[in-house]
């Protein structure tokens, strides 16, 4: 007997699978939204902090690629609410839950680049720049290994 998706073992309507669907894809960007807001209000905050003025130009330019790096990651995570929004009772509930699925992937992988951009920046900081580098370097490898490796190794084949 061939074995079937797990979505095909439910006994529900496509209706009922996008809504369950689309209700786990929301618990996930409540999450993640959550901690990618807080990292973009600390960053905002940082130019206020008396220290800011220590950083050089680089770091600076660094910081402001970073803040706009947190910011469009915040964007991209609430575009599947703005998304529904638009769509809202016009019956593409199954359209709706792959544009969240998509925009969420892309999300993941701009938190990556974001968290070892962070780490980049403390690092410089506090050593110097080769130590940055590798320290963002590992931030990185352990993130994907994290965000992309292991889910590859869960999902049923």
């Amino acid at each position: 007997m061939p074995e079937r998706h797990p979505d095909e073992a439910r006994e529900e309507t496509e209706d009922e699978r996008a809504d369950r669907n689309w209700n786990e894809l929301l618990q996930e960007l409540r999450v993640s939204q959550t901690g990618v807001q807080l990292l973009a209000g600390f960053l905002v905050t940082l130019p206020f902090q008396e220290r800011f003025e220590d950083l050089d130009a680089f770091q600076r330019a660094w910081y402001v690629g970073l803040l706009a790096l947190a910011l469009s990651t915040v964007g991209v995570m609430l575009s599947p609410v703005a998304i529904h929004r638009r769509v809202f009772q016009d019956g593409a509930k199954p359209e709706l839950v792959r544009a969240g699925h998509r925009l969420t992937m892309v999300a993941l992988a701009l938190i990556g680049v974001l968290l070892g951009g962070i780490a980049f920046l403390v690092v410089d900081m506090v050593y110097d720049r080769a130590a940055a580098a590798g320290g963002a370097v590992v931030s990185v490898v352990v993130l994907a290994g994290l965000l992309v490796v292991l889910p590859s190794r869960v999902a049923p084949e």
